[in-house]
Protein backbone atom coordinates (compact mmCIF):
# COMPACT_ATOMS: atom_id res chain seq x y z
CA UNK A 1 0.00 0.00 0.00
CA UNK A 2 1.29 2.97 -0.85
CA UNK A 3 1.97 5.86 1.64
CA UNK A 4 3.81 8.72 -0.18
CA UNK A 5 3.73 9.95 -3.68
CA UNK A 6 5.30 12.95 -4.71
CA UNK A 7 6.87 13.81 -8.34
CA UNK A 8 11.29 15.16 -8.29
CA UNK A 9 13.39 16.74 -11.10
CA UNK A 10 16.15 14.91 -11.79
CA UNK A 11 18.37 15.88 -14.70
CA UNK A 12 15.41 17.68 -16.92
CA UNK A 13 13.42 14.37 -15.94
CA UNK A 14 10.02 14.33 -13.82
CA UNK A 15 10.28 11.44 -11.69
CA UNK A 16 7.13 10.21 -9.82
CA UNK A 17 8.03 8.82 -6.51
CA UNK A 18 5.97 6.23 -4.46
CA UNK A 19 6.88 4.91 -1.04
CA UNK A 20 5.89 1.31 -0.07
CA UNK A 21 6.71 -1.17 2.69
CA UNK A 22 8.68 -2.86 0.34
CA UNK A 23 12.24 -3.66 0.80
CA UNK A 24 13.71 -2.87 -2.75
CA UNK A 25 13.52 0.25 -5.30
CA UNK A 26 12.14 -0.57 -8.52
CA UNK A 27 12.52 2.03 -10.97
CA UNK A 28 10.27 1.59 -14.33
CA UNK A 29 9.87 3.78 -17.55
CA UNK A 30 5.98 3.23 -18.83
CA UNK A 31 4.25 4.00 -21.91
CA UNK A 32 3.16 5.94 -24.12
CA UNK A 33 5.47 9.02 -23.50
CA UNK A 34 8.40 7.18 -21.26
CA UNK A 35 6.92 8.69 -17.78
CA UNK A 36 9.44 7.49 -15.04
CA UNK A 37 8.23 5.87 -11.39
CA UNK A 38 9.88 4.84 -8.52
CA UNK A 39 8.37 2.78 -6.02
CA UNK A 40 10.70 3.15 -2.96
CA UNK A 41 11.33 1.71 -0.02
CA UNK A 42 9.56 4.55 3.25
CA UNK A 43 13.28 4.60 4.92
CA UNK A 44 14.77 5.63 1.41
CA UNK A 45 15.75 9.52 1.00
CA UNK A 46 15.17 11.81 -2.32
CA UNK A 47 18.80 12.02 -2.59
CA UNK A 48 18.60 8.33 -2.50
CA UNK A 49 15.97 7.77 -5.35
CA UNK A 50 18.02 10.92 -7.35
CA UNK A 51 21.00 8.47 -7.24
CA UNK A 52 19.47 5.40 -8.67
CA UNK A 53 17.83 8.07 -11.40
CA UNK A 54 21.12 9.29 -12.10
CA UNK A 55 23.12 5.80 -12.14
CA UNK A 56 20.39 4.47 -14.68
CA UNK A 57 19.87 7.57 -16.57
CA UNK A 58 21.10 5.91 -19.73
CA UNK A 59 19.22 2.70 -19.55
CA UNK A 60 15.76 5.46 -19.17
CA UNK A 61 16.98 7.76 -22.12
CA UNK A 62 17.02 4.47 -24.28
CA UNK A 63 13.35 3.20 -23.05
CA UNK A 64 11.92 6.12 -23.94
CA UNK A 65 13.36 6.24 -27.44
CA UNK A 66 11.85 3.23 -27.96
CA UNK A 67 8.69 4.12 -27.00
CA UNK A 68 8.99 7.70 -29.24
CA UNK A 69 9.43 5.12 -32.47
CA UNK A 70 6.77 2.92 -31.47
CA UNK A 71 3.28 2.97 -33.90
CA UNK A 72 0.36 4.12 -32.15
CA UNK A 73 -3.50 3.30 -32.36
CA UNK A 74 -5.69 5.98 -33.13
CA UNK A 75 -8.71 6.36 -30.48
CA UNK A 76 -11.52 3.46 -31.40
CA UNK A 77 -14.65 4.68 -31.96
CA UNK A 78 -15.73 0.56 -33.17
CA UNK A 79 -17.15 1.89 -36.66
CA UNK A 80 -16.19 -0.29 -40.12
CA UNK A 81 -13.30 0.55 -41.68
CA UNK A 82 -11.11 0.50 -38.47
CA UNK A 83 -8.14 -1.76 -37.90
CA UNK A 84 -8.09 -3.75 -34.26
CA UNK A 85 -5.58 -6.12 -33.37
CA UNK A 86 -6.10 -9.43 -32.09
CA UNK A 87 -3.31 -11.93 -30.78
CA UNK A 88 -0.76 -9.73 -33.03
CA UNK A 89 -2.76 -9.67 -36.25
CA UNK A 90 -4.49 -6.61 -37.53
CA UNK A 91 -7.79 -6.84 -38.84
CA UNK A 92 -10.33 -4.78 -40.00
CA UNK A 93 -13.85 -3.80 -38.16
CA UNK A 94 -17.12 -4.21 -40.19
CA UNK A 95 -20.16 -3.06 -37.88
CA UNK A 96 -22.79 -4.99 -38.68
CA UNK A 97 -26.48 -2.88 -37.06
CA UNK A 98 -29.35 -5.04 -36.75
CA UNK A 99 -28.02 -8.16 -34.92
CA UNK A 100 -30.21 -9.80 -32.33
CA UNK A 101 -27.54 -9.68 -29.82
CA UNK A 102 -24.16 -8.18 -29.75
CA UNK A 103 -21.13 -10.04 -30.87
CA UNK A 104 -18.22 -10.76 -32.76
CA UNK A 105 -16.80 -12.83 -35.67
CA UNK A 106 -13.67 -13.37 -37.13
CA UNK A 107 -14.48 -13.81 -40.97
CA UNK A 108 -11.82 -14.74 -43.43
CA UNK A 109 -8.85 -14.42 -40.93
CA UNK A 110 -8.80 -10.68 -41.51
CA UNK A 111 -12.28 -9.30 -40.86
CA UNK A 112 -14.06 -8.92 -37.18
CA UNK A 113 -17.68 -8.31 -38.05
CA UNK A 114 -18.99 -6.55 -34.94
CA UNK A 115 -23.30 -7.13 -34.62
CA UNK A 116 -25.06 -5.01 -32.52
CA UNK A 117 -28.54 -3.48 -32.27
CA UNK A 118 -29.32 -0.69 -34.56
CA UNK A 119 -28.70 2.96 -33.17
CA UNK A 120 -26.27 1.28 -30.68
CA UNK A 121 -24.27 4.04 -29.49
CA UNK A 122 -20.04 3.96 -29.00
CA UNK A 123 -20.20 2.64 -25.54
CA UNK A 124 -22.72 -0.45 -26.73
CA UNK A 125 -20.18 -0.85 -29.47
CA UNK A 126 -16.73 -0.95 -27.03
CA UNK A 127 -18.36 -2.74 -24.59
CA UNK A 128 -19.56 -5.70 -26.85
CA UNK A 129 -16.24 -5.50 -28.54
CA UNK A 130 -14.48 -5.23 -25.11
CA UNK A 131 -16.36 -8.10 -23.84
CA UNK A 132 -15.80 -10.48 -26.62
CA UNK A 133 -11.65 -9.79 -26.24
CA UNK A 134 -12.13 -10.84 -22.49
CA UNK A 135 -13.37 -14.25 -23.13
CA UNK A 136 -10.86 -14.90 -26.34
CA UNK A 137 -8.56 -14.36 -23.90
CA UNK A 138 -9.35 -15.89 -20.82
CA UNK A 139 -9.86 -19.08 -23.75
CA UNK A 140 -6.60 -19.00 -24.81
CA UNK A 141 -4.76 -18.27 -21.15
CA UNK A 142 -6.41 -21.26 -19.17
CA UNK A 143 -5.01 -24.03 -20.81
CA UNK A 144 -1.86 -22.12 -20.34
CA UNK A 145 -1.87 -21.16 -16.95
CA UNK A 146 -3.02 -24.55 -16.13
CA UNK A 147 -0.15 -26.04 -17.65
CA UNK A 148 2.49 -23.53 -16.31
CA UNK A 149 1.22 -24.08 -12.91
CA UNK A 150 1.74 -27.46 -13.29
CA UNK A 151 5.57 -27.32 -14.68
CA UNK A 152 5.87 -25.32 -11.60
CA UNK A 153 4.58 -28.20 -9.69
CA UNK A 154 2.28 -25.76 -7.92
CA UNK A 155 -1.31 -25.68 -7.21
CA UNK A 156 -3.56 -23.22 -10.50
CA UNK A 157 -3.89 -20.13 -8.65
CA UNK A 158 -6.65 -18.45 -8.89
CA UNK A 159 -6.23 -15.35 -11.65
CA UNK A 160 -8.76 -13.12 -13.37
CA UNK A 161 -8.17 -10.59 -16.37
CA UNK A 162 -8.45 -7.02 -15.58
CA UNK A 163 -7.74 -3.71 -17.85
CA UNK A 164 -4.66 -2.29 -16.05
CA UNK A 165 -2.54 1.16 -16.66
CA UNK A 166 1.28 -0.10 -15.56
CA UNK A 167 1.52 -3.64 -15.43
CA UNK A 168 0.80 -6.42 -17.96
CA UNK A 169 0.65 -8.77 -15.72
CA UNK A 170 0.41 -8.98 -11.63
CA UNK A 171 0.95 -11.75 -8.56
CA UNK A 172 -0.42 -11.51 -5.04
CA UNK A 173 1.73 -14.19 -3.49
CA UNK A 174 -0.43 -14.19 0.01
CA UNK A 175 -3.71 -14.44 -1.66
CA UNK A 176 -2.37 -16.68 -4.61
CA UNK A 177 -4.18 -14.77 -7.40
CA UNK A 178 -2.45 -13.52 -10.70
CA UNK A 179 -4.22 -10.91 -12.84
CA UNK A 180 -3.41 -10.49 -16.64
CA UNK A 181 -3.66 -7.60 -18.37
CA UNK A 182 -6.59 -7.21 -20.79
CA UNK A 183 -4.50 -5.60 -23.85
CA UNK A 184 -2.54 -8.98 -23.95
CA UNK A 185 -5.79 -10.12 -25.99
CA UNK A 186 -3.81 -7.45 -29.27
CA UNK A 187 -0.40 -8.48 -28.29
CA UNK A 188 1.21 -11.94 -29.94
CA UNK A 189 0.16 -15.40 -28.47
CA UNK A 190 3.98 -15.87 -27.00
CA UNK A 191 3.24 -12.89 -25.54
CA UNK A 192 0.30 -13.79 -23.01
CA UNK A 193 2.51 -17.26 -21.86
CA UNK A 194 5.27 -15.40 -21.77
CA UNK A 195 3.61 -13.05 -18.94
CA UNK A 196 1.86 -16.09 -17.17
CA UNK A 197 5.56 -17.47 -16.87
CA UNK A 198 7.02 -14.26 -15.40
CA UNK A 199 3.68 -13.94 -12.79
CA UNK A 200 4.06 -17.92 -11.49
CA UNK A 201 8.10 -17.42 -10.83
CA UNK A 202 6.90 -14.38 -8.63
CA UNK A 203 5.50 -17.39 -6.32
CA UNK A 204 9.33 -18.80 -5.84
CA UNK A 205 11.29 -15.14 -6.06
CA UNK A 206 9.11 -11.73 -5.08
CA UNK A 207 11.56 -9.40 -6.62
CA UNK A 208 13.49 -9.45 -10.08
CA UNK A 209 16.41 -10.49 -8.31
CA UNK A 210 19.23 -13.16 -10.65
CA UNK A 211 16.88 -16.02 -8.57
CA UNK A 212 14.14 -14.73 -10.52
CA UNK A 213 16.21 -14.69 -14.32
CA UNK A 214 17.39 -18.04 -13.31
CA UNK A 215 14.24 -19.17 -13.15
CA UNK A 216 12.78 -17.46 -15.93
CA UNK A 217 15.55 -18.93 -18.22
CA UNK A 218 15.23 -22.37 -16.36
CA UNK A 219 11.38 -22.20 -17.46
CA UNK A 220 11.28 -20.09 -20.72
CA UNK A 221 15.00 -19.53 -22.46
CA UNK A 222 13.62 -17.21 -24.76
CA UNK A 223 12.14 -14.90 -22.39
CA UNK A 224 14.27 -11.67 -23.37
CA UNK A 225 12.88 -11.95 -26.82
CA UNK A 226 9.15 -12.55 -26.44
CA UNK A 227 9.69 -9.48 -23.62
CA UNK A 228 11.73 -7.28 -26.17
CA UNK A 229 8.57 -8.13 -28.86
CA UNK A 230 5.85 -7.49 -26.29
CA UNK A 231 7.66 -3.99 -25.33
CA UNK A 232 7.37 -3.54 -29.12
CA UNK A 233 3.80 -3.98 -29.70
CA UNK A 234 1.85 -0.66 -30.98
CA UNK A 235 1.08 1.09 -28.18
CA UNK A 236 -2.76 2.24 -26.95
CA UNK A 237 -3.97 5.90 -27.47
CA UNK A 238 -4.20 6.03 -23.61
CA UNK A 239 -2.51 7.79 -21.13
CA UNK A 240 -1.03 5.89 -17.72
CA UNK A 241 -1.26 7.80 -15.20
CA UNK A 242 0.19 6.05 -11.41
CA UNK A 243 -1.56 3.76 -9.81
Amino acid sequence: MSIEGHRIIVGGLHVDVVRKPIKNLHLGVYPPNGRVRVAAPVGVSDEAVRLAVVTRMGWIKRQQTKFDAQPRQTERSYVSGESHFFFGQRHRLNTIDGAPAGRVHIRNGRTLDLYVRSGSDQATRERVFQDWYRRELRTRAAPLMAAWADAFGIDLPRWGIKRMKTKWGTCNIEAKRVWLNLELVKKPPQCLEYVIVHELAHFFERNHSDRFVALLDQKLPQWRLIRDELNAAPLADEEWPIT
